[in-house]
């Protein structure tokens, strides 16, 4: 979708278009998702993060003041959205099983669980350095690569309509977004 055709779609939605709204929402929904999921809540609260972002949307339309970037605003949004869940899932150890918590250890030894314990601190530490990397990327390959990890993933003419790039350049810029990303993490050594 084209950030003047985003623009043109936020203003007409502010003065009441139900069918800006719909298309809006049509348009930048993959964006959203695919913020949503990268950060891997379970579905249920992918999909409240998902009617919060565009609750949010609905609440502060009228004052965005770059209508045209409401898709930069809508993935912040969401990514803040899903990092406040995740944060309020630290607190909670949900269950549906009231004996959990008496039943014996089947983890092994003490020693694997630490074992198993510093791997996965080591891979949550290596996936936080990919999405910091990630970050670091310029606004155009951050956007693309959003829209690519989407799922069920887009076709290049969706991905062309989303964010106005030519369908024959998807892949070339994909490829080098890529190698600027996976340069980032050499330098820091971070995979």
């Amino acid at each position: 979708m084209d950030r003047a055709d985003v623009g043109a779609l936020v203003q007409s939605a502010v003065d009441g278009d139900g069918a800006a709204w719909k298309a809006l929402v049509e348009g930048l929904s993959p964006l959203v998702w695919s913020v949503v999921r990268a950060h891997r809540l379970s579905d249920a609260d992918a999909h409240e993060v998902y009617q919060t972002v565009w609750f949010r949307f609905a609440q502060h339309l009228g004052r965005i003041q770059e209508p045209q970037k409401a898709g930069s605003w809508l993935a912040t949004t969401a990514r803040h959205e899903s990092l406040k869940v995740i944060k309020s899932l630290r607190r909670l150890t949900l269950t549906d099983d009231p004996q959990l918590l008496d039943r014996v250890s089947e983890d092994g030894t003490p020693e694997q669980s630490l074992l198993d314990a510093e791997e996965a601190a080591a891979e949550s530490e290596r996936v936080r350095r990919l999405w910091q990397e990630f970050e670091e990327l310029g606004d155009r390959c951050r956007q693309l690569l959003r829209v690519l990890i989407a799922s069920p993933p887009p076709s290049y003419q969706e991905v062309s309509a989303a964010l106005g790039i030519a369908v024959g350049s998807i892949g070339p810029l994909r490829q080098r977004c890529l190698r600027r990303l996976r340069a980032r993490l050499d330098k820091r050594g971070a995979l």
